[in-house]
């Protein structure tokens, strides 16, 4: 970037850097504020788009300085080079305008910061540390569902006379737990001894038969009528039990068409089916529906204190146990959300910081679908910047994704997230630390380290569905998911014509 920077830009390039790094403050603070002054949405848009805008101008000039370091081999040849065809001088004078428009742009948009009553300060997270082991282990621990559990196991391995296949729902709102319980029940010893088949599937917002049979028969790229016979061929005679888990679909046919060729497994086969839909309890004509409840008070303090303060470190911080009390109390039992705050506060000691989670009118959980998410929003207001854009990626990734931390890592080093994207090394250390991070704050789940093997390489994991929700909720209207078969909508902010925003790629 020498050359570019010698010719006169350095010192608008300069304050193009600072101003940006202060635009990021500011956002920081307005992004928290407009979750309760809905005014300030249209400003915090228009501010993020010349954030964005800056971005793309500092881009510009990475990549130029990359193009001379690739392609030059001496002061003398840089020199010829800014000169030729390949590097012409309008490029000087198109980024000066660029500037020149952007900095008329933040005068109009300072204008009207006075509105608000914004402060500009550097906000600091809340202070964080490392936790040994990942924290889905100790918050998912069996901690309050050992009654759920045995019910549960004790209506599987029961049969009724002249009972076939009969199907069990659980229901309950997001967080509840519903497919922890679930994994509890199918790996328990007498649901092991009992059934001479189990399997899991994860449905989710498409329930398409002929995919969920492929999963159970694990075969793919068969047609419909050759997975029924392979399907008939597992099951058939034999006492099995299947899980779908996350089923919202409604449509009573849908349901009929894939448990008519269930139908033929021996007398005492089950399928539970976690949902968070009463309306899907409805289609599956169940012999059982477990209604999940939230945790009770103490073990949801237990839960939380276990992770805030330490294993086992409850009764050494009396100061903040009530004031952990009164946190759980507006979690209403909800695990995912004790988690994640618990996991916010982990070995912080500060009341004041406490006090600050308690506070924030995001910490309320309310008892409907999506009543959990601004919780987890509370717990993301927190992240330092960094990590609030790390995590975001997250969103343009499926639901129910089996994520690779090594491909994660990879897209944010393309996006220039890790600091510089041409040092590839120094990108992967820096992405190995926020991924840990982001592990230890419970917003990733089900991680499985490979000993012996590279942890970059082949550590897998899963997010939770309102994990995904938050992420998508965080992109919003920045975003644009295209598909080959995405309609075709207008768009003011886009164009006049662009596919629609729901469609969903990869």
């Amino acid at each position: 970037m020498e050359i570019v920077l010698a010719l006169g830009v350095r010192g608008e390039l300069s304050k193009l850097e600072d101003t940006l790094s202060s635009v990021k403050a500011v956002l920081v603070d307005a992004e928290e504020l407009q979750e309760t002054k809905a005014e300030l949405s249209v400003w915090v848009g228009k501010l993020t788009d010349v954030c964005y805008a800056i971005d793309d101008i500092l881009d510009e000039f990475d990549v130029i300085a990359l193009q001379q370091q690739v392609n030059q081999r001496s002061i003398k040849r840089k020199v010829r080079h800014f000169f030729s065809r390949s590097n012409p001088l309008v490029f000087r004078f198109r980024m000066g305008h660029k500037i020149k428009e952007i900095r008329e742009k933040l005068d109009q948009i300072a204008a009207d910061r006075n509105n608000f009553h914004l402060p500009h300060v550097e906000r600091s997270p809340l202070p964080h540390q490392q936790r040994e082991t990942h924290s889905s282990i100790i918050a998912f621990n069996v901690i309050g569902r050992d009654l759920d559990k045995d019910l549960l196991v004790d209506k599987l391995v029961k049969v009724a006379d002249g009972e076939g296949v009969a199907v069990i729902p659980i229901v309950g709102i997001g967080g509840l737990g519903k497919t922890t319980l679930a994994k509890l029940v199918y790996n328990d010893q007498r649901v092991v001894n009992y059934f001479d088949l189990k399997k899991w599937v994860c449905v989710s917002d498409e329930f398409d038969v002929k995919k969920i049979i492929g999963n159970i028969v694990v075969m793919n790229n068969l047609t419909l009528e050759h997975l029924q016979q392979h399907l008939r061929q597992n099951l058939s005679a034999r006492r099995y039990l299947l899980i779908l888990d996350d089923v919202w679909n409604e449509d009573l046919q849908k349901w009929r068409e894939l448990s008519d060729l269930l139908l033929c497994g021996a007398p005492g086969s089950k399928i539970v089916v976690t949902t968070r839909s009463p309306l899907v309890v409805s289609t599956l004509d169940p012999i059982y529906v477990h209604n999940l409840a939230g945790l009770s008070d103490k073990e949801s303090l237990f839960l939380f204190m276990e992770l805030a303060s330490g294993k086992g470190q409850m009764e050494q911080h009396q100061n903040l146990k009530k004031i952990g009390e009164q946190i759980v109390r507006k979690c209403k039992g909800v695990p995912l959300a004790i988690t994640t705050l618990g996991s916010l506060l982990h070995m912080n000691t500060e009341a004041k910081d406490w006090c600050s989670v308690r506070d924030n009118p995001l910490c309320n959980v309310e008892q409907t679908q999506g009543g959990i998410l601004p919780a987890l929003k509370l717990s993301f207001n927190y992240f330092p910047p960094h990590l609030k854009l790390c995590f975001s990626v997250c969103a343009f990734f499926p639901k129910d994704y089996d994520f690779e931390a090594s491909e994660l890592i990879y897209k944010w080093m393309a996006l220039g997230l890790l600091g510089s994207r041409y040092q590839p090394e120094e990108g992967e250390d820096i992405g190995k630390k926020y991924f840990t991070e982001l592990c230890s704050r419970s917003f990733f789940q089900d991680v499985e380290y490979r000993r012996g093997i590279g942890f970059f390489t082949d550590t897998k994991f899963k997010m939770h569905d309102l994990m995904h929700d938050l992420a998508l909720s965080i992109i919003g209207s920045e975003s644009l998911i295209l598909t080959k078969d995405s309609p075709m909508v207008p768009n003011q902010k886009f164009g006049p014509m662009v596919p629609n925003r729901s469609a969903r790629v990869f």
